[in-house]
């Protein structure tokens, strides 16, 4: 921002009894000059050696408008308050005098040399100019012009070695252009060359394709002759074809002809043996009747299980039926295919099946978790479900048993294997059983009684569906 604030006359010291004149106006003349355009860096000069010397003035001393910039941070003194401190500079002849006599004392030799007009040849001209613009000796303006003239002389110095520069650049890249343009040119002359011993290589090819060319074309038309020939064998061949073809059509008519009458014999058969069959159990039914009612046989209230459950009897009922009727299978689908077997019952090893499916829970949660799904299980197939778990005495802690679960417990000197063994025998011959552990011994001791052993990844994998 350029100070340009007119000229005022200069006032007196502190301490001083008489005024003197301001330098910088000549004597009789009346008005001031105008102030002149200071250059860019001789004003932020100015405004710096203000800056620097705010701070050190009495409080009194300091104008209103400035007391607030004297509180700012050094690096910000200058930057935010240039406005106000030019402005106070160029209204304020005090302020100006007082900043003057603190900025001239830290100038020390050059600043007196400037109160007396004289400039040394080796100073900053910048520095020279701010300072003749803050004390205002004779031909301070002079000053101040020669610095704008210098400030002006550098910059046009800098932007001819600015220019300089560019032209010593864009003449490196004319010269590298040229370099690359050579290279290029070297590279396309061989392109050229290539190119054209590729092109005489392929006239040659073309001569030789062309002779292939009228080869092939001869070859081909030997071939239509051939072809014409064989398409008139091929079209007395289609027609003693079509011949065959209407004999073989007649045959099949009368195949077809026959078949129908062995169709309806058949279905004549098999109307027969129906009759026969539905006869027959219908016969079997009625006969099965007729023995329920002579042997005078109520329906039971208990299962084969229940009495094992209830008594825990010592030697239980020797187990009848074949032993082949058990099966040992890994397939996980061939659990829910016994459990669709009428009257089925199953018989699961609890704490087998537990300790391998969620064995980091307590022994309450698994009886707990198992019992639950088990539950399910029942309820989806309407079989006789029971579980066993190791134990002298009931424990504590079983959720309600849910609806066709039956859970026991092994007594004190029995071990839950002992018990299943004990409820399979215990079943009649022919009813399906089917026993859940992954204890090898258990599943060879059930099937030996007629029971299909089960691993525990069948029942876990189906009680994850559940």
């Amino acid at each position: 921002m350029p100070l340009t604030e007119p000229y005022d006359d200069h006032l007196p010291e502190e301490g001083s009894s008489a005024a003197a004149p301001e330098a910088g106006v000549d004597p009789g003349v009346g008005a001031p000059e105008p102030e002149p355009i200071l250059p860019e860096p001789v004003r932020q000069r100015i405004v710096a050696l203000t800056a620097a010397v705010l701070p050190g003035l009495p409080a009194d001393e300091v104008p209103v408008p400035l007391r607030r910039v004297a509180k700012f941070a050094p690096n910000r003194r200058a930057r935010l308050g240039a406005p106000a401190i030019a402005a106070q500079l160029t209204g304020d002849p005090l302020f100006r005098q007082r900043v003057t006599a603190r900025v001239l004392a830290d100038a020390g030799d050059l600043g007196a040399a400037v109160v007396a007009g004289t400039a040394p040849a080796a100073a900053d001209p910048v520095e020279v100019a701010a300072l003749a613009y803050l004390a205002r000796p004779r031909g301070w303006r002079e000053l101040i012009e020669a610095s704008g003239a210098a400030v002006r002389a550098e910059a046009d110095s800098a932007v001819v070695a600015e220019l300089v520069r560019e032209a010593e650049q864009r003449a490196a890249r004319a010269e590298h252009d040229r370099a690359v343009a050579r290279v290029e040119a070297e590279k396309l002359r061989d392109e050229l060359a290539r190119v054209r011993e590729e092109l005489g290589q392929l006239r040659e090819e073309n001569r030789q394709l062309n002779r292939t060319l009228r080869e092939t074309q001869a070859r081909e038309r030997r071939a239509g002759e051939l072809l014409a020939t064989e398409r008139g064998r091929a079209a007395r061949a289609a027609a003693d074809a079509d011949a065959e073809l209407r004999r073989a059509r007649a045959r099949l008519a009368e195949a077809e002809a026959a078949a129908g009458v062995a169709r309806a014999s058949a279905k004549e058969a098999r109307s027969v043996d129906d009759a026969r069959l539905w006869l027959l159990l219908e016969t079997i039914g009625q006969a099965a009747v007729g023995l329920r009612r002579e042997l005078a046989l109520d329906p039971v209230d208990k299962l084969p299980a229940d009495f094992v459950a209830d008594a825990f009897a010592e030697n239980p009922a020797a187990a009848s039926g074949p032993a082949t009727r058990a099966r040992d299978t890994d397939d996980p689908a061939r659990l829910d295919q016994l459990l669709a077997l009428p009257k089925a019952h199953l018989v699961v090893d609890g704490y087998n099946v537990t300790k391998r499916g969620f064995g980091e829970m307590s022994l309450e949660q698994q009886r707990k978790r198992l019992i639950s799904g088990l539950g399910g299980i029942a309820a989806q197939t309407g079989d006789e479900v029971t579980v066993v778990f190791d134990g002298a005495e009931r424990m504590h802690g079983l959720p309600p048993t849910p609806r066709g679960v039956r859970v026991l417990f092994s007594r004190k000197g029995e071990t839950a294997d002992e018990l299943i063994r004990r409820l399979v025998r215990a079943e009649p011959a022919g009813r399906p059983v089917v026993v859940v552990s992954s204890d090898r011994e258990v599943a060879d001791g059930v099937r030996r009684h007629g029971a299909y052993p089960l691993g525990a990844d069948s029942l876990l994998r189906r009680l994850a569906r559940c």
